[in-house]
Order: C-alpha cells, then sequence, then structure tokens
C-alpha cells in the first residue's frame, strides 16, 4: 500500500504520511462497520447522545491539539483553525440533545374518514453506512458538519477525508476511539479511488467538493440506486444597495470574501453595488483589506489571513486575476502571490464584468471582485446570471425591501445584512441550487432525517373482520357503498352526493 504525504502549505515540509487505501480495504472497513452498526442503532437516540457528548467533551478538552493539526496540514491563522473544533462542539450539542426528538415516530391524520379505521405511523430507520467525503477547506468541522448528525441518526459512517488534509479527520476518529465509543466511525484515506470505493460501498452518500466529481459521484450513486446528497462549487453574490450602511457592508464583505483565504463554499466571490454609492463603498472596502495582517500563525493569533491549501488552488486564483486585469480590470490592493509558500495577497478588483472569469467561475481564493450597477434590478440580474446559486447576501437600510430581493435571489440561502449566519444555524437547510447542489444539509430535524428510510407502519384501530370490503370475492353491493364513500369524502360540490351505481357499471348483482 503506497502512502500520501502531508505537507504544511506554508513551510512545504511534510507533517504526516497516510496511506492510499485500496477498494478491498475500503469494502472490508464498511463490511465491519454493519456489522457494529445494528447495536448503534438499537441503543436509541438517549443512548447515541451519551456517546456524542463523550465526543464532544474529548474535543473541549483536546482544542489545541486539535487546532494545531488543523494549522499543520492547512495553512489557517490560529483563530481559524480554532473555529473547526470549536464549530463541530456547537455542532454536536444541537443533533445529540435533539435527535430524539426528531427521530420519534409520527402519526399523521389520516386524509380520510374511511382511514380513520387505522393507526397510522412514519418510522425513521437509518441507512446502515453513510459515506461520507469531505474537502480540504475545514478539514475537522467539514467532516463534523455530516458524520454527527449521521451518527445522532443510528447510521455508521466512513468518512473519506480530502488527500490534501487528512490528518484532521484522523484525529476525530482519534478521539472516538479514545471515549471508548462502539466501533461505527472509520476514515479511509487517499486519493480518488479510494473515494469511489467508498461510494461503491456504502448505502447513502454525501459528498461535499466540485462540481465535477459532484457529477461523477451523482451518477454512480444512480448506477447503484442509492440515494445521496451534494453540496458543490458556489460563485456566492453580495448585493449593496444605496440605502444601506456602508461601513457595515465594507466590514461584512471583506470577512465574506477573505476568511479562510476565501477558500469557503460561500465565500462571497462578486460584489455588485449601486452607483451612487459605489465610489464609497469601493474605498472603505480597500482601506479595510490594506489593514488586514497575512502570514503563518503559531499558537499565539496575529494574522487574520493565513495561506492557500495547496499550490493547485492559488494557481486557479492567479489565473482569474490575471485574466481580469488583461481584460480591463484594475487591482486596487493585492493581485499576486506574496512569493512565500502558497500566499496569495487579499486582492480587490473594480472595472469587472461577466466577460472575466473571476466573475463567472469559482475562485475559492482571497478576492474581492466589486462591479458596479444602475440600480437593483440590474443587480439582481447579474447575481442570477451564473449556474451557481449556493448562496447570496443583500445589503440594505430596508428590511423588507432586503426580504423582496432575497426572494428573487436563485440561491439555497440568502443573508441580510450579514455573512454566514445561516452556517451558524443548524435549524436551517443549508444546501445549493443548480450547479452547486442537489439536497441539503441540517435543516433541523431534516439534518438526521437525511440518513433514514422513512417506513410507513398500518395498525388497525377497531376489531377485524374476516375480509374487507375490497378482497375477493367482491361484493358489488359492498364495493358500491366503499366507492360513494370515497367519493363523498374526496369529490367537491354537488357531486360527492351523487349515487355511483357501481352495481350497474360493472354489470353484475349484488350480494
Amino acid at each position: 500500500m503506497t502512502e500520501i504525504e502531508v505537507r504544511n502549505p506554508v513551510t512545504g515540509a511534510v507533517v504526516g504520511t497516510v496511506p492510499n487505501e485500496p477498494a478491498d480495504a475500503v469494502a472490508a472497513k464498511v463490511r465491519e462497520l454493519r456489522l457494529y452498526q445494528q447495536e448503534w442503532e438499537a441503543i436509541g437516540p438517549d443512548g447515541r447522545k451519551e456517546w456524542l457528548l463523550k465526543l464532544q467533551d474529548w474535543l473541549i478538552d483536546n482544542t489545541d491539539r486539535v487546532a494545531d493539526v488543523v494549522q499543520s496540514e492547512s495553512g489557517k491563522p490560529r483563530v481559524d483553525a480554532l473555529i473547526d473544533p470549536s464549530f463541530a462542539v456547537d455542532l454536536i450539542g444541537y443533533y445529540a440533545r435533539r435527535a430524539g426528538k426528531f427521530l420519534a415516530d409520527e402519526h399523521p391524520a389520516p386524509h380520510s374518514p374511511l382511514a380513520r379505521v387505522k393507526r397510522l405511523t412514519t418510522v425513521y430507520r437509518p441507512y446502515p453506512v453513510v459515506g461520507v467525503i469531505t474537502p480540504w477547506n475545514f478539514p475537522l468541522a467539514m467532516p463534523a458538519l455530516d458524520v454527527i448528525p449521521a451518527l445522532a441518526a443510528g447510521a455508521a459512517v466512513i468518512l473519506k477525508p480530502s488527500e490534501v488534509t487528512p490528518l484532521s479527520a484522523l484525529e476525530l476518529a482519534r478521539g472516538w476511539a479514545e471515549i471508548g465509543a462502539p466501533p461505527v466511525l472509520a476514515v479511509v484515506t487517499g486519493a480518488g479511488e479510494t473515494g469511489a470505493a467508498v461510494v461503491d460501498n456504502v448505502d447513502y452518500v454525501q459528498f461535499t467538493g466540485s462540481t465535477r466529481t459532484g457529477r461523477a459521484i451523482a451518477a454512480a450513486c444512480a448506477q447503484r440506486l442509492i440515494p445521496f446528497s451534494l453540496e458543490l462549487g458556489g460563485k456566492d453574490p453580495a448585493i449593496v444597495l444605496a440605502d444601506a450602511d456602508i461601513d457595515r457592508a465594507a466590514y461584512g464583505i471583506a470577512f465574506g470574501g477573505l476568511f479562510n483565504s476565501g477558500q469557503v463554499c460561500i465565500s462571497v466571490e462578486r460584489v455588485y453595488v449601486e452607483a451612487p454609492v459605489y465610489d464609497e463603498f469601493v474605498t472603505k472596502l480597500t482601506d479595510h483589506v490594506r489593514e488586514l495582517r497575512q502570514g503563518a500563525d503559531g499558537r499565539q493569533p496575529r494574522h487574520h489571513i493565513g495561506a492557500m491549501a495547496n499550490e493547485a488552488q492559488c494557481d486557479i486564483v492567479a489565473r482569474h486575476v490575471d485574466d481580469a486585469l488583461a481584460k480591463g480590470a484594475r487591482a486596487l490592493t493585492g493581485g499576486k502571490p506574496t512569493g512565500t509558500g502558497t500566499f496569495f495577497e487579499p486582492t480587490v478588483l473594480v472595472d469587472v464584468d461577466h466577460r472575466m472569469s473571476c466573475m463567472t467561475e469559482e475562485t475559492f481564493g482571497p478576492t474581492l471582485p466589486v462591479m458596479k450597477v444602475a440600480d437593483e434590478t440590474e443587480a439582481v440580474a447579474l447575481a442570477n446570471d451564473s449556474d451557481y446559486g449556493l448562496s447570496a447576501s443583500v445589503w440594505t437600510g430596508d428590511k423588507v425591501r432586503g426580504e423582496r430581493i432575497a426572494r428573487q435571489l436563485n440561491a439555497g440561502a440568502v443573508n441580510i445584512n450579514d455573512v454566514f449566519s445561516n452556517l451558524f444555524n443548524f435549524a436551517l437547510p443549508m444546501g445549493g441550487w443548480q450547479q452547486s447542489g442537489i439536497g441539503a444539509r441540517w435543516g433541523g430535524a431534516e439534518g438526521v432525517r437525511k440518513y433514514c428510510r422513512k417506513q410507513a407502519l398500518t395498525s388497525p384501530m377497531l376489531p377485524t373482520q374476516q375480509k374487507e370490503l375490497f378482497w375477493f370475492p367482491y361484493s358489488t353491493k359492498k364495493l358500491g357503498l366503499a366507492l360513494t364513500a370515497m367519493r363523498a369524502a374526496g369529490a367537491r360540490g354537488a357531486r360527492r352526493f351523487g349515487v355511483l351505481d357501481v352495481i350497474n357499471t360493472i354489470g353484475g348483482k349484488g350480494k
């Protein structure tokens, strides 16, 4: 079995090695998970809650160590690295304590008086093994986003992290093992073939990553007729209206576009500003971006922006900036790599338009292209001029106006006068439209129910007879009464009261 070197993107130093696990090793781990999943399901939400809260305790007790690992393989500033375990802690608390309520049997009301002779029950039963495939931008938080609700649902989970940043995911698995939890969480490391083997062996796939890879996974899942959920690329717009608080908009959009060096699926990647406030906004945004400190942190937080996670991503950012500059854009600050590691200067671009790749392709880097628009109509049209639809933001002093515009945007989430706030509200669904994905994570109860198969149960409410009205041999008289009652319950107006002559229609004689 070959090994993969994990490197610190700031220094290039090797910080760890992991096996490039072949398909047969993945299949073996899935088979082992199946052996333990039934017991994990059987202990119920309350039993699972205890283990999840022990994992929460472990993450709190080991936050500094986990943040060290996150930094070592991602080049994040210290504050950003601390967000990963803290986010996981918050998510565990939400689903561990609520899964019992979310997964409880439901008893829907019958649609018709005829159906009231049955007790109706919807049961939520987990898929035995869920495969979670995650990217490199949040090495611990990304796995937690989906591993935690899947475990809370009662599924076993096999996690395949990015080969660029696998060490943090292994820390999560180490914590699960150290608390003595049942062996229903496994991590497999490797490249594309390892991920493909996960898809080939599990019962449900949750993938976060590129649109290109997502299409391939969707096709593979369709061949196997297994369900999947995809969160894919984004090109999130921000609309700044003339009545906005320009200072807040400048600060918020700078954070939304540059947090984690712009390597966030819901980063602000294009900004549309109404003409009356365009110059003021650009000046304030540029001044603020110039204030930000970029560099490598140790345990002491000194910088706001870190490195790109890998050279390939740094190259994409450089290509988008160079393309914009070649087509007439200007960089008011930044615009190039720093020359150290994979750092790319935080960049504000103006005089941009939709001929430029920085406005149409996912950049996933520390760039803020800003475009002047005449009014909100043009802003909405340009914001919707995209294949993507993950999230967006609207900046305005009028909440009613903001909500009206938000409802016109083709995006799975819209934050008004804020960025990322939907990401920290687990009661809301997080999912993309168009080329940004299929399905959603979270959304309260749906966040755990997505990892479950719905089972319908009926049981009699009244003493049962020897046979039902619809059973063989038919009694046309009794059948006619039943069908008449069905029409009376479901139809409208005078039609519901008409006599249904089933006997004559069938041509038989009632008994």
